[in-house]
């Protein structure tokens, strides 16, 4: 049964995309907060992506039953019943997160826990996935707002250092995903969902997230020129660099193990640069 929640709501992603919010709050200049508003900022957060993630299974229940990858999940199954009832638990759940982060934060970190799980539902899940390979482009906004909605909660009126880690979120999910959909193209194929190696190709796919990634890697550096210390570059360099090396491997060889090898390094390069933020931040205060 639990497994089966985790699974619904996505509580996994949510988990990051929490942290997300809570790197968003340590990079800002300001006030440190007391921690029961750290408490708030990061369940409000994970409530709004859970939210999020709820809706985008209901909403993909005939995809997602096309592809051995997600033909387990809840509403394919059967465990959940497909019905109106889930709109109103997935719309009690984000009015929830939302009300909750103005009445504890302010309206700035509300409003944008909100455009995040709106971003993902429906500018991601109904308006594009079906319709173009750049669905996880605007897609990426959702960490963005994540991260700005933890900024906020210490300043609303967002700086560079937080506009740069919340690019960072931008450029990190297209090649983070894209990574996943070249190991998985068969499947996004037979399931008609256009993913860029779907569209574009393997080795076409392996090029872009290639460049994707040296954007990336080039603007998470950028933060150490706003006042961010050793610790932070020493992350960005290590994360990014195992990045790199990962994403080059993927387009001398675009295998799914080398997709599957260059997602898994997305993922440690994100939490690399995380914790070395949180440690910066730490000896800062």
């Amino acid at each position: 049964m639990i497994k089966q929640y985790i699974n619904v709501f996505k509580l996994r992603i949510g988990f990051v995309i929490a942290l997300a919010a809570l790197g968003g709050m340590a990079i800002t200049p300001g006030q440190s907060l007391p921690i029961w508003k750290i408490l708030v900022l990061f369940v409000t957060v994970m409530m709004g992506s859970a939210a999020a993630g709820a809706f985008n299974q209901y909403s993909e229940r005939d995809l997602d039953a096309k592809m051995p990858r997600t033909r387990n999940r809840p509403f394919v199954t059967g465990f959940f019943q497909h019905g109106h009832k889930w709109l109103v638990i997935i719309g009690l759940l984000l009015l929830v997160a939302v009300m909750s982060a103005a009445f504890a934060l302010n309206a700035m970190t509300a409003l944008n826990i909100f455009l995040g799980a709106f971003t993902y539902a429906i500018v991601y899940t109904v308006w594009l996935k079906r319709r173009t390979w750049l669905n996880i482009v605007f897609g990426g906004l959702a960490g963005s707002f994540a991260v700005l909605a933890g900024a906020a909660a210490v300043d609303p009126s967002i700086g560079p250092l937080p506009g740069l880690l919340a690019l960072v979120l931008f450029l990190w999910t297209p090649p983070h995903f894209w990574s996943l959909a070249i190991a998985y193209r068969d499947q996004y194929a037979e399931a008609g969902i256009p993913m860029l190696p779907v569209v574009k190709g393997d080795q076409k796919a392996a090029r872009i997230i290639l460049g994707h990634t040296v954007l990336l890697v080039l603007v998470s550096l950028l933060p150490v020129y706003y006042g961010l210390g050793w610790i932070y570059l020493a992350g960005a360099l290590s994360g990014g660099g195992y990045f790199l090396i990962k994403s080059v491997q993927l387009v001398r060889n675009p295998t799914r193990q080398t997709a599957m090898s260059n997602f898994f390094a997305s993922m440690v390069q994100l939490s690399v640069l995380l914790f070395a933020l949180m440690l910066e931040a730490g000896f800062a205060t």
